[in-house]
């Protein structure tokens, strides 16, 4: 079974869909990870960002393996590296590389076949899983998420100002909603779920109630 959980950027998808998978006792596919690892890739290499040949042919050799707590990026383990403003910001771009998003979808797919799984991202429901027996839209309130981004910055040893998070969180929706590719949209099955009032627990509690109710369907 595949539960797709789609949302924009700081809705708190990949803390959710972590744990939701533990919940389940299914496999978790972090695909926002998989975009950061391709720009932190690109970085590392000195590739222009927005050369899409240059970076599309830079990534289609790279040797990118995930699991539910580490990235490694071509035999380096990369985890502590992705979540800088830089690399997010450089992840939305590179999510807009076609031969990016054909390289890492195919990737995608092949890991999914082999569990059940939790994927999150912008698109696992509309265009990577169209088919998941399950899909989630978690959102927010625009305030709401760059806190929560701004909180796990600053967790993370970042110093930065909250309404500087504030205006780079504005590009990064603006460019995710208006992409050429993979553009973040709600698949018309998906359920949305607004988290502003709720706990991390209230969600995993609503979602679990939903994928059970899918399981017993099929």
């Amino acid at each position: 079974m595949i539960v797709t959980i789609d949302g924009p950027a700081g809705a708190g998808k990949s803390t959710v869909a972590k744990r939701l998978a533990e919940r389940l006792g299914f496999q978790f596919l972090d695909t926002g990870a998989m975009y950061r690892a391709a720009a932190l890739a690109a970085m590392q290499s000195w590739v222009d960002i927005r050369d899409e040949e240059e970076v599309g042919k830079l990534i289609e050799k790279i040797d990118l393996k995930i699991s539910d707590s580490q990235v490694i990026l071509n035999g380096q383990d990369v985890t502590g590296l992705l979540r800088s403003p830089e690399v997010s910001q450089n992840a939305s771009v590179v999510a807009e590389n076609p031969r990016v998003r054909a390289f890492l979808v195919d990737l995608q797919r092949s890991i999914a076949v082999q569990g059940n799984f939790v994927c999150e991202g912008r698109d696992q429901g509309t265009v990577v899983f169209p088919e998941a027996e399950c899909k989630v839209f978690l959102t927010a309130s625009a305030r709401v998420r760059a806190e929560r981004r701004w909180r796990e910055l600053k967790r993370a040893g970042e110093d930065i100002d909250l309404d500087v998070v504030i205006a780079e969180q504005k590009i990064r929706d603006l460019r995710d909603e208006t992409r050429k590719v993979g553009r973040l949209v709600k698949a018309d099955d998906a359920v949305v779920i607004y988290v502003d009032n709720l706990s991390i627990d209230d969600v995993l509690d609503q979602l679990e109630i939903l994928v059970s109710s899918r399981n017993l369907k099929n």
